[in-house]
């Protein structure tokens, strides 16, 4: 039988007195993108910060399987845990200047994931952060500018090659439309899916968009008041929804 990536048992987190994730249990498949679905403020995001390693949750387990066998993640020491975020794993934020150094070039900021896995000759660096910047469709004029002179959707690709650049295995996505035009948000749809696929990437995307769920995930959960209500295939929650909350979730979007 084949070993799940990530493995997540009766994943727990308070904020007070607020209940955020109330026993979540899932397994993350390899080459599976499993999006998470909700209103603002159903839990997606804590979820998510927490498998990550970002948020220590009150209780659970959360395993990750690596090439070295598996690894509980929230038993990991703090050097362990940083490495494994900066090769096997990469997490694309909602706003891309919590992702990006607005104070060096976009060229240093893709070089530096590759410096934190022990790249070190320049030439080599600079060449691989122009193969980058065109395959995520910036001009490679610009490798010399400033993050804080690009658009929030050239911004947004920019953090795209930071993360990807090393080949991770799981990524993790909260929001990585949110905040952009239309048109932007479907070019970068594109991008994404296109690169998850050619890459073989595993990936878990929080969104609040159906339509982005739809477009980019194989799997889909959703969750309400910090619980998760219903899950299955994407194609399958969507069209014929079994939860009453999925269902109306579905419906709002039908009607606008």
């Amino acid at each position: 039988m084949t070993t799940p990536l990530l493995s997540v048992s009766g994943l727990h987190k308070s904020f007070g007195r607020t209940v955020a994730c109330d026993d979540i249990s899932f397994d993350l498949w390899p080459g599976e993108v499993l999006g998470i679905v909700g209103e603002s403020g159903s839990g997606k995001t804590t979820l998510l910060r927490s498998i990550a390693g970002l948020i220590e949750p009150d209780a659970g387990e959360i395993s990750y399987y690596s090439g070295e066998g598996a690894l509980d993640v929230h038993d990991m020491s703090e050097p362990e845990l940083r490495r494994l975020q900066r090769t096997e794993w990469a997490f694309v934020h909602q706003h891309p200047r919590d992702g990006l150094r607005l104070n060096v070039s976009a060229g240093a900021n893709i070089g530096e994931r590759l410096m934190a896995n022990d790249w070190r000759h320049y030439d080599n660096i600079r060449s691989e952060a122009l193969k980058w910047l065109a395959a995520v469709e910036i001009d490679e004029a610009r490798i010399d500018d400033l993050p804080r002179t690009f658009s929030g959707g050239m911004q947004q690709r920019l953090q795209i090659a930071r993360n990807l650049i090393t080949s991770p295995r799981l990524v993790f996505m909260d929001e990585p439309t949110g905040g952009l035009d239309v048109s932007v948000q479907a070019r970068l749809l594109d991008l994404i899916r296109s690169l998850v696929r050619d890459l073989g990437l595993s990936a878990i995307v929080v969104t609040h968009d159906l339509a982005v769920a739809r477009l980019l995930s194989t799997r889909l959960m959703v969750m309400k008041d910090a619980r998760v209500i219903e899950q299955g295939l994407t194609d399958q929650v969507l069209e014929d929804p079994q939860a009453a909350y999925s269902q109306l979730l579905v419906s709002s979007v039908l009607q606008v």
